[in-house]
């Protein structure tokens, strides 16, 4: 369920992104007009990141994910129905802000139901949703999308429909005590105790890297299909065709990431060096995006793009795993917070990725930034998180039964 949660909110997410050559055009947007829609965005999730990750910690899971979840799917309905430039504005605005409430609870979830050698792999299935949504939104694209220039309407109606189907098997699968709420004596007894969590060290930590990799993975995002067919002249079909493939690979670097931390684990290393070695070889993959200004047009390049999918997604779960470590009672309010600082920074260099756009005429420079933010959150890491040899070997870490 949580997969599929995350792969509904990637389609309402991207299906702006996949159709952005034409409602640029039919808008007649300039490229900061666009990452303003994005700007929009980021400042919307933010604001509902937070709000969110204070609900959750004091109203069960099992309410506020469908409710977060319908209201994102009818605010991307009416994307569909949008005839201007301000209208589309407010709508990624308030998509950004319902969207942001998947975060909280998700992490929220797998925390509950997962022990701290099970949650980078489990964060690794949540996180790989994403990769599923953005690779299944360049086939509706390319399925509805006629010659009538406002064809790219009915993928977002489409898309907006498929929460309805999600709400009703939530509500079927998941009782009531299955995801429960920490008590009210408990959290108002821990209210300071937040506050000491907030200003750790650790914490800071946390913030720092999800500002980095979130930044590089939004922007490429946001940008790939325009720089594959304004960047590098792919027809329409095939830099739509070229998406879905870097989404499966994102969806691979995604569970391999896991899938590293979990068997490092399992020979006995630390949880800390195991995921911090994880993480440094997803950061690796994402900085082969330098090499992107030397390419044009071609299968290298395809393969550049392809390595720095699976290492920019890579990095998440894993970021997801240290954030349940600082509070069991708080993750909502922790990742609420996360969630601020990783959009804090986002909007402005959507904006001014845009604006430098268009001046140089060239999305490179933005490319290779992005892919290498990830290698400076895992140096952040890797210098402020733990000492090496501090954490205990996972196995003797276990979850309550």
């Amino acid at each position: 369920m949580l997969l599929c949660a995350s792969a509904i909110n990637y389609m309402d997410r991207q299906a702006l992104a996949s159709a952005s050559v034409r409602i640029t055009q039919q808008f007649q947007l300039a490229q900061e007009h666009y990452g303003n829609l994005e700007w929009c965005f980021g400042w919307g999730f933010a604001l509902g990141s937070l709000g969110f990750g204070f609900l959750v910690d004091r109203v069960s899971v099992r309410w506020v994910y469908p409710v977060v979840l319908l209201l994102w799917s009818a605010v991307g309905m009416l994307t569909g129905w949008v005839h201007s430039y301000h209208e589309l504005l407010v709508c990624r605005g308030l998509l950004g802000l319902f969207e942001a409430g998947h975060w909280p609870c998700a992490i929220k979830t797998t925390q509950q139901l997962l022990g701290p050698s099970d949650r980078a792999m489990g964060n690794s299935v949540l996180q790989s949703g994403t990769s599923f949504g953005a690779i299944l939104i360049p086939q509706i694209m390319r399925t509805v999308l006629t010659k009538d220039p406002s064809s790219w309407r009915l993928a977002f109606q489409i898309v907006g429909a498929m929460g309805l189907l999600w709400v009703a098997a939530w509500f079927a699968l998941v009782r009531r005590g299955d995801l429960a709420v920490t008590p009210r004596s408990t959290q108002a007894s821990s209210a300071s105790g937040f506050w000491g969590v907030l200003m750790s060290r650790r914490m800071m930590v946390v913030l720092v890297v999800i500002a980095l990799i979130n930044t590089s993975w939004q922007t490429l995002r946001a940008w790939l299909p325009k720089f594959l067919q304004e960047g590098r002249g792919y027809a329409e079909g095939e830099a739509l065709n070229f998406t879905s493939i870097f989404y499966v690979a994102s969806d691979v670097g995604c569970l391999g990431a896991g899938a590293v931390a979990f068997a490092l684990a399992r020979r006995g290393w630390s949880v800390d060096r195991s995921r911090s070695w994880a993480f440094c070889l997803s950061s690796a993959l994402a900085a082969t995006a330098l090499a992107v200004p030397f390419l044009q047009k071609g299968w290298a390049l395809g393969v550049v793009l392809l390595c720095v999918a699976a290492g920019t997604l890579g990095v998440f779960p894993l970021y997801h795993a240290l954030t349940q470590d600082l509070s069991p009672e708080h993750q909502g309010k922790v990742t609420g917070f996360g969630s601020v600082a990783a959009w804090m920074f986002g909007p402005p260099i959507q904006r001014l990725f845009g604006s430098h756009i268009d001046r140089t005429h060239s999305f490179d420079l933005g490319i290779c930034v992005a892919g290498c933010l990830p290698l400076a959150a895992w140096l952040v890491l890797a210098l402020f998180w733990t000492r090496r040899g501090t954490s205990p070997p996972i196995s003797a870490r276990r979850a309550p039964s």
